[in-house]
C-alpha cells in the first residue's frame, strides 16, 4: 500500500504550485486506481492547516474549498485512513529513540509510525526526512515519469 504525505496533497491541490500538474495526476491515479492507498490522518490535518494559512498562501484556500478537497479524496473507494491503534505508542516511541528525533520531526515520526502499523510499503513525499525511518521507503512521485521513482540521493 502507498501512503501520501502532506506536501504531495498540498501540491495536488494548489494550482499555483509548480508541482501541481504532476502531483494532481499522481494522486488522481491513486484515487481512481484499483489498489489500496492511504492518507495518514495527521497529514489531512496538516493539509488543512497549510492550505488555509494566510501567511503561507496569498490568497489562502478557503476553508470550504479545502474541506471539499478532503471530501473528494475520502470518496475514493480504495482509500484507507491511517489512525493510531494500540501499538502506536511503542512504535512511535521506538522511532523517536532510534532516530534521536525531536522538535518538528516528531510529526514525521508519527506519520512513519502510522505507516508501519498499517503495513504501508512506501510513503509518497517530497520530504527527505522520512529516509531516516527504517522500514519505510520514502518515494518522491514528482521526480521522473516512472511510478514510484525514488529521488536521487
Amino acid at each position: 500500500m502507498i501512503a501520501v504525505d502532506t506536501n504531495i496533497l498540498v501540491y495536488a491541490h494548489r494550482e499555483d504550485s509548480p508541482f501541481y500538474e504532476t502531483a494532481s495526476r499522481r494522486v488522481t491515479e491513486l484515487a481512481e486506481g484499483p489498489a489500496r492507498w492511504a492518507i495518514p490522518w495527521p497529514c489531512l490535518h496538516e493539509f488543512l492547516a497549510i492550505v488555509t494559512h494566510p501567511r503561507i498562501y496569498a490568497p489562502p484556500t478557503s476553508l470550504a474549498r479545502a474541506l471539499d478537497q478532503v471530501d473528494a479524496w475520502l470518496e475514493s473507494p480504495t482509500l484507507a485512513l491511517l489512525t493510531e491503534a494500540a501499538a502506536h505508542w511503542p512504535t512511535l516511541r521506538g522511532l523517536l529513540v532510534d532516530g534521536r528525533i525531536a522538535g518538528g520531526q516528531v510529526h514525521d515520526a508519527r506519520v512513519a509510525a502510522l505507516c508501519r502499523q498499517h503495513g504501508v510499503r512506501e510513503l509518497w513525499s517530497a520530504d527527505r526526512d522520512f529516509s531516516r525511518f527504517a522500514g519505510l521507503v520514502a518515494v518522491n512521485p514528482l521526480v521522473g515519469n516512472a511510478p514510484g521513482r525514488r529521488r536521487p540521493e
